[in-house]
């Protein structure tokens, strides 16, 4: 449906959480004998104990909250130290990298021989959600060099390896990726054939469109909608078809496991990408979005493509 890149949140422990004992008031009962030992040991041994944890968790989130202030050479060199007794550092790190560089790719040019060591991790790293991520980096950076190993990342037994692999490769749009990607198409598994029909619309320069119109046929919904979208972008209306199905609230609710959300990204997709087609859209169908759709932000991306339909006129 609408552009994504995959991030999983990195689960952090629970900080540890206790209740204060309370006192006691005018009329409760005297406490039985042997208590008074027991309120010595919990006063000078357990209550202590209690206190240094939570001193300890307080300083493991002030940690956590400076850590996230870190630069992009920090986070670098987090996934360079190997050593580290805190792996999830390294995978903490990878993330923030692909956060940060999705908004401002520039960010990692005054570090010196970045892309190089990023490619480097990617090779060696065992973690795959490391991998993960930094396929994601390498995407976002623009980083030529490394379309020989994200061609390898789609070959890995790691599925979710081969999805941003594919993704970034898209990123890149490397003509060298076109035959890897037209192949994805075909894949027993949706998600690479999904993220392939995505990845192909960078390619406005090359014969794609053939693959894709294709994938317009897909029997899953997620495939055709990607394909139609890309065809959308890359100038071609063999996809309007889908992309009124698209708008169709009835057609929609028949995919399995949809939530409102995902109608609503499916809907305005396709709303965007039927401004871009405007002599093949169907207007009347585009103007009672505008109107009664219950959704204000369907209603707003209609009327928007709308104008733009008015404007191609």
């Amino acid at each position: 449906m609408s552009e994504q890149t995959p991030i999983d949140s990195i689960a952090q422990e629970p900080t540890p959480m206790m209740s204060g004992p309370g006192s006691a008031g005018p009329g409760s009962k005297a406490a039985p004998q042997g208590s008074g030992a027991l309120r010595q040991f919990l006063g000078l041994f357990v209550v202590p104990l209690l206190v240094v944890a939570m001193c300890v968790a307080v300083f493991v989130l002030f940690g956590w909250a400076a850590y996230d202030r870190n630069s992009v050479g920090d986070y670098l060199d987090d996934l360079r130290d190997t050593r580290s007794v805190f792996a999830h550092r390294r995978k903490q790190a990878a993330y923030e990298l692909s956060k940060i560089l999705s908004v401002d790719p520039q960010a990692l040019q005054s570090e010196r021989g970045a892309a190089a060591e990023l490619r480097r991790l990617f090779r060696v790293s065992e973690d795959l959600w490391v991998r993960r991520y930094l396929a994601l980096v390498l995407g976002h950076i623009g980083d030529r060099e490394s379309v020989p190993l994200l061609l390898e990342g789609v070959e890995d037994r790691d599925s979710q390896i081969r999805i941003y692999s594919l993704w970034a490769l898209g990123a890149l749009a490397d003509p060298s990726a076109i035959p890897v990607l037209e192949t994805a198409l075909a894949d027993p598994d949706p998600g690479i054939r999904k993220t392939a029909a995505f990845a192909l619309r960078g390619f406005s320069d090359y014969p794609v469109v053939d693959a894709l119109s294709v994938a317009v046929e897909d029997p899953i919904a997620d495939v055709r909608w990607n394909a139609s979208l890309a065809l959308a972008q890359l100038g071609s209306a063999r996809g309007v078809p889908v992309l009124e199905q698209m708008l169709d609230r009835r057609l929609l609710s028949q995919v399995p496991d949809i939530t409102e959300s995902q109608k609503i990204s499916a809907m305005i997709g396709a709303l965007r990408a039927l401004a871009q087609l405007a002599e093949h859209a169907d207007s009347d169908l585009i103007s009672r979005l505008a109107g009664e759709d219950p959704s204000l932000k369907v209603r707003q991306a209609a009327i928007v493509a709308l104008r733009a339909l008015e404007g191609a006129s």
